[in-house]
């Protein structure tokens, strides 16, 4: 009577092991989609954001280039005089 008791223990307890190693599998496979898709996100937004640099960069080099002269005439205030600060 002992010996079958405790193979109905051993068997109820392998049972709900594997129950649990199937829910276990279930979330991993749930996770590394998450996880894959969260990777195809985040390369995508590298990208837009490399792309939107690019087009920054592009902008800021169709900007005029400040010369020197430019700097010293916005340091002369209304009366003529030459300021300290800028």
């Amino acid at each position: 009577m002992q010996q079958a008791n405790t193979t109905d223990q051993i068997a109820e307890r392998v049972e709900r092991l594997l129950v649990r190693y199937e829910e276990l599998q279930r979330t991993n496979g749930l996770l590394a989609r998450q996880v894959d898709t969260l990777s195809q996100e985040r390369d995508s937004l590298k990208s837009r954001l490399s792309a939107a640099r690019a087009r920054i960069d592009a902008l800021l080099d169709r900007l005029p280039q400040t010369s020197t002269a430019h700097a010293d005439a916005t340091a002369v205030n209304s009366t003529g005089s030459h300021t300290d600060e800028l």
